[in-house]
């Protein structure tokens, strides 16, 4: 006992030794794993969509791109199944081209390697883009059907060939094109169907329907509210026979047939020579004078065919006297008509009539040539503006343009008979066009004049007629019964196409659409006389 009581704890002496506890395992723990995550959804955008349609595309942010098409969830390409967007393409060709379309069957026979006559044995040109946009729809084209260029090269290399066509976006339209309809379908025109025309690239979008609801693009290249179509036409006197005739036949008895086209304009343009006065005689078809004057009930036509600017430079303003004038130029401010080239006095002639549509701005301006002046305004008379110096309207041109305006001029110029237009025309008509306008047109003529492309200018040097019994004692009446109506095409502040509308006169008041055949005879005969 004694000895127990003396025993040392463990590890108290020198020589004592350890005492170990026995191992004892820890119990096992559960192992937390992080939840395993859906992968993240992607789109395919097909190659062969155009860049500008690509450029459009918005994506959420947990929506990612994929390198190819069968692992995607959504599809961005060119189809018919489920479509989100119509990008618009135009057959085109040279300016001075006779035919004015084709059919969607000959379009793409010619694609599949056909002999179509329209198309002269010539490729169809488009850069690779279109290319490969067209291929991804139609299928590979035939050897020799095609030819891809730059695009910045397409419209020098038609022209050059002559009978070369192109395929072009939309985008792409300049004025030098002439946009030849499929399947009588325009884009440059007001009544254009974009799910009907054949040359609208359908894109779709495929697959998980509900991964789309973020995703924003384009509907399409070509934007309605961007285009303005200005209608300018010729010689408007309403007097002799004429005006006899609608006195028999109906006060719109000479819009009759080509009334749709004038209504169709956002902006119509009439040039109407003749005063309206309150005691003006009964038309006489045989008056020999010519001293005219209208009816006011006339202006019925004039609003009937949705006339939106009437130009005054004519020859005739000044005819039945200062009152007649002032009663004139009151009975379009009563109706809404805005009006320029004349006014009630020198300062109001001169000023240019400035309209926006579709957010393009546009200008008129215009005046009378013929020296050494007809019907005159001056700064207490009213009356037109007489040309003279052209110092004064080069000068507005330029500041108009520089304002942003696109710029139409307007003539009443000498007046003869032949297509091929002649040297005093063309001085002042290309003065003003190297001052900045777009369009000038030609209100003199009796029969239709040669057209110019003068730097970025379009220039007619004479439409003819519109409402005007003048192949009476005409000394060209085969011509005189023919003229033009030209479609002038604007979109997002560009002007980019012209369609000229050929109409020829049944009788003394009524003029009709021209048929094909006839219509190929006035446009071979007017490019031929044209300036190239």
């Amino acid at each position: 006992m004694a000895l127990a009581g003396c025993t040392l704890p463990a590890g108290a002496g020198s020589d004592a030794s350890p005492t170990n506890t026995p191992f004892q395992p820890l119990a096992p723990t559960e192992t937390q794993s992080a939840p395993e995550q859906p992968p993240q959804p992607t789109i395919w955008l097909s190659p062969d969509l155009p860049e500008a349609l690509r450029q459009s595309v918005s994506l959420p942010s947990d929506l990612l791109q994929s390198d190819g098409a069968e692992a995607a969830d959504l599809r961005l390409e060119i189809g018919e199944d489920n479509v989100v967007s119509r990008w618009v393409y135009a057959l085109v060709a040279p300016f001075p081209t006779i035919t004015d379309g084709v059919s969607l069957d000959a379009l793409q026979d010619a694609w599949a390697g056909g002999t179509v006559e329209a198309f002269a044995g010539q490729p169809l040109l488009m850069d690779a883009e279109t290319y490969g946009a067209f291929e991804a729809w139609w299928g590979a084209p035939a050897n020799g059907a095609t030819e891809i260029l730059a695009a910045e090269a397409l419209l020098d290399e038609a022209w050059a060939r002559g009978t070369a066509w192109a395929i072009v976006p939309f985008e792409a339209l300049e004025p030098r094109w002439k946009v030849l309809e499929v399947d009588e379908e325009s884009p440059v025109r007001n009544d254009f169907d974009l799910a009907a025309y054949p040359l609208a690239l359908p894109i779709s979008l495929n697959g998980d329907s509900s991964l789309a609801g973020e995703i924003s693009l384009a509907a399409s290249n070509r934007d309605a509210g961007k285009l303005t179509v200005v209608v300018m036409t010729g010689v408007t006197a309403l007097v002799r026979a004429t005006a006899a005739t609608m006195e028999s036949e109906g006060l719109l008895y000479p819009a009759r047939d080509i009334g749709a086209w004038l209504i169709e304009g956002d902006i119509t343009h009439i040039s109407n020579e003749v005063p309206f006065a309150p005691d003006c005689p009964p038309p006489d078809p045989g008056q020999s004078g010519l001293q005219f004057c209208s009816q006011p009930e006339y202006m019925d036509l004039l609003e009937y065919i949705g006339t939106d600017v009437v130009e005054l430079t004519g020859d005739h303003f000044r005819d039945w006297g200062t009152e007649a004038m002032l009663y004139t130029l009151d009975l379009y401010r009563q109706a809404g008509l805005p009006y320029y080239g004349g006014g009630v006095n020198i300062d109001e002639a001169r000023a240019p009539l400035l309209i926006e549509h579709n957010g393009n701005r546009f200008a008129f301006i215009g005046c009378n040539a013929k020296a050494p002046g007809y019907a005159s305004a001056s700064e207490d008379q009213p009356g037109a503006v007489y040309c003279g110096d052209l110092e004064w309207m080069k000068a507005e041109i330029e500041r108009l343009s520089a304002e942003g305006y696109l710029v139409i001029v307007t003539f009443q110029h000498e007046e003869y008979y032949t297509y091929v237009p002649q040297p005093f025309l063309l001085a002042d008509f290309r003065a003003v066009a190297e001052a900045g306008a777009t369009i000038v047109s030609g209100s003199q003529a009796h029969q239709p004049h040669g057209l110019e492309f003068y730097g970025d200018a379009l220039i007619h040097y004479g439409l003819g007629n519109l409402f005007f019994d003048q192949y009476l004692g005409s000394p060209d009446p085969v011509n005189t019964r023919k003229a033009f109506i030209d479609r002038h095409v604007f979109y997002d502040g560009l002007y980019i196409s012209t369609e000229l509308l050929a109409i020829e006169f049944e009788d003394f008041a009524r003029a009709r659409p021209m048929t094909p055949q006839e219509r190929a005879d006035l446009l071979t005969t007017t490019f031929a006389a044209s300036i190239w």
